[in-house]
């Protein structure tokens, strides 16, 4: 999780990759509505969201029943929207990972990047709606996608080891 920018697919899918699980990115549950408005600069309302959210609410239902070990890259910046997504899941089978990265950082990243329906305009509005997590892993993305998923691998198994009963599914 994070905001627009801060390399969710990118480190996403170099993390399915390496620990072998599916990989799934939360801009594929959006309305053509939804990328219509990302698309024109037109930030995106709670009202807006909650179709996306309840999609993305219902794969990782899926995955969860299925016993499958997913990755999804998704930006869930306010509380609200990831007490949703996990709501009704059992708390060991869903970790949040934040990659956490400063404005400058993040809109440099923005600005070389080519092809993705989000532009940096949206940049404010995710930083102003941005809620940051307590009970997340949080990486600082100021480092290579390769050291960023080391990092996170190494703080999943450190999570196991503490907590062997709470594997991620």
């Amino acid at each position: 999780m994070g905001v627009e920018g801060s390399g969710k697919t990118t480190v996403g899918v170099l993390l399915a990759q390496k620990l072998g699980w599916e990989f799934a990115d939360a801009d594929a549950f959006h309305s053509p509505e939804n990328i219509r408005k990302i698309s024109n600069r037109i930030p995106l309302t709670d009202a807006d969201r909650a179709p996306w959210l309840a999609g993305l609410h219902q794969a990782i239902q899926e995955w969860v029943a299925q016993g499958k070990n997913a990755v999804l890259a998704c930006s869930a910046l306010k509380r609200s929207y990831r007490a949703e997504l996990v709501s009704a899941t059992p708390p060991e089978t869903v970790r949040f990972v934040y990659l956490k990265g400063g404005h400058d950082l993040i809109l440099a990243r923005l600005r070389s990047r080519h092809g993705h329906f989000a532009r940096e305009s949206i940049l404010a509005s995710q930083f102003a709606d941005l809620e940051e997590p307590e009970n997340a892993i949080t990486v600082e993305v100021d480092k290579t996608p390769e050291a960023i998923v080391s990092e996170i691998i190494c703080r999943l198994g450190a999570l196991q080891a503490a907590y062997p009963d709470a594997a991620p599914k």
